[in-house]
């Protein structure tokens, strides 16, 4: 079980000059156990600050987050991290990046290996297992990095706008992947994204987020299954109702 539980959670930022930033304020959420959420909402909303003290690498001011029931204090394996940027080591093979979380536990070399070529294969990189980063394509370097992720075997994925940097094309390709990749792993994933079209394709709930200070404004849920057709009148509608909100959020913020 992975679900997540947010009760109450703030966060203020202490400035230099005395006085404080609060970035969310009383934020009440429930993500079920191998559920695709997505989190959208205006600029500077507290977004990626609520994915970050869900992975615990940033602590709340107040409120608290569970993971099947157990407090987040701190980094943990069980909750794997993709960024926007990738963050691979350029001196590391693919496969090197991808096993280095196993390397970091103490896993066997040849444990990891082979977990490593299980997740390389996953997303369709088995033959650029030995390559650097740089011999890569930016859509082929997110890869490496959600193969990463996944490596560590995760019962939360957390991703940060993971396709924002990608070409159109690329994007809507790595969504597909994404949500195969989903259906074989049965994780929970928490997606941060500026695309209100990618948030209607790929979740399963959208959470719409208020201007700082940040809190929930409204949850949507997606009725569809996947795969979801872009084109269609209800998609349509959905992504103008989403659209509507965070336009409306900004004009009060």
């Amino acid at each position: 079980m992975s679900g997540v539980t947010i009760q109450n959670l703030s966060k203020i930022f202490p400035k230099e000059d005395g006085t404080v930033t609060q970035a969310l304020e009383s934020v009440d959420l429930e993500i079920q156990d191998k559920e695709f959420v997505c989190l959208v909402g205006p600029s500077g909303c507290g977004k990626t600050t609520l994915l970050r003290i869900i992975a615990g690498l940033e602590t709340a001011t107040t409120g608290s987050v569970t993971v099947d029931g157990d407090a987040v204090t701190g980094p943990d394996p069980k909750r794997g991290m993709v960024f926007q940027e990738y963050s691979l080591f350029p001196w590391r093979r693919v496969i090197d990046n991808v096993s280095f979380g196993l390397e970091m536990k103490g896993v066997g070399k040849e444990e990891r290996r082979q977990t490593a070529d299980r997740y390389i294969e996953m997303v369709g990189l088995s033959q650029f297992r030995d390559a650097y980063p740089y011999e890569l394509s930016g859509g082929m370097r997110q890869r490496v990095a959600i193969a990463r992720a996944l490596a560590n075997d995760p019962d939360v994925l957390l991703m940060d706008e993971p396709f924002g940097a990608l070409d159109a094309q690329t994007r809507n390709r790595m969504q597909k992947e994404l949500l195969c990749l989903w259906k074989k792993t049965e994780k929970t994933i928490i997606f941060v994204t500026h695309s209100v079209d990618e948030a209607v394709y790929l979740s399963d709930r959208i959470v719409v987020l208020s201007p700082r200070p940040g809190t929930v404004r409204e949850i949507i849920e997606i009725p569809w299954p996947r795969p979801r057709d872009r084109t269609s009148a209800g998609f349509a509608e959905v992504r103008r109702r989403v659209l509507r909100m965070i336009a409306e959020n900004e004009d009060a913020g």
